[in-house]
């Protein structure tokens, strides 16, 4: 039953709209890198992906929010019966969400808002937009724990464990710490990030101690 509601959810999404919105988004984040976010306007960027800007404008409500989207619409997303499938009956929600989040967090994934937290140093306009879509990322984590927890939990406490686990995940993009995204060993002063994660659960698991 779990398994149905969650499969709803998605089976809900046009693909087809998802797959426009994708393409508004990975041009508008293709032309920043180019030619900076001040280079372009939607009339490029609408040209380039091979749309209307009226198309844009039911999307988007401008090119900031474009930019940004990229992260929110990237392909090979996990599905919830992979999610399902790495997990045993009746787990934590500490460990529903550790089976998350490593799924969710793709190299691909981390290595854009890494960028994006880069861009946004040099145009403040796009931070709004990524703390948007971190919350985002966020929300919709808590809405797949709260189902597959079945109800043993109480409602705060999902919200609670996913503020500590996203929040830990901002010193890996915003450049507090120096961490690699690739499968390189880590060094005295650079951690790799499936590494961090681990650690982070560990420190969870264990009460800080």
């Amino acid at each position: 039953m779990k398994l149905d509601l969650l499969n709803k959810q998605i089976n809900l999404r046009d693909l087809k709209k998802l797959k426009t919105a994708h393409k508004l988004a990975a041009a508008a984040f293709e032309l920043t890198l180019e030619r900076g976010l001040d280079g372009f306007v939607v009339n490029d960027l609408v040209q380039r992906a091979g749309y209307s800007r009226r198309t844009f404008a039911n999307y988007y409500s401008c090119k900031e929010e474009a930019v940004v989207a990229v992260v929110l619409n990237y392909e090979n997303a996990p599905t919830v019966d992979e999610l399902v499938a790495e997990m045993k009956e009746h787990e934590s929600p500490l460990d529903i969400f550790y089976h998350l989040m490593k799924m969710q967090f793709t190299t691909n994934l981390l290595k854009k808002l890494q960028q994006l937290v880069s861009l946004s140093k040099q145009y403040p306009t796009l931070e709004p937009y990524i703390l948007s879509v971190f919350q985002h990322f966020q929300e919709e984590a808590v809405k797949v724990v709260r189902i597959l927890s079945d109800g043993r939990y109480p409602e705060a406490y999902h919200h609670q464990l996913a503020g500590a686990l996203y929040g830990a995940i901002l010193p890996s993009i915003d450049g507090s710490l120096q961490i690699t995204f690739s499968e390189e060993l880590k060094t005295d002063n650079v951690i790799n990030f499936e590494q961090y994660l681990e650690s982070t659960f560990d420190y969870l698991r264990n009460g800080f101690i």
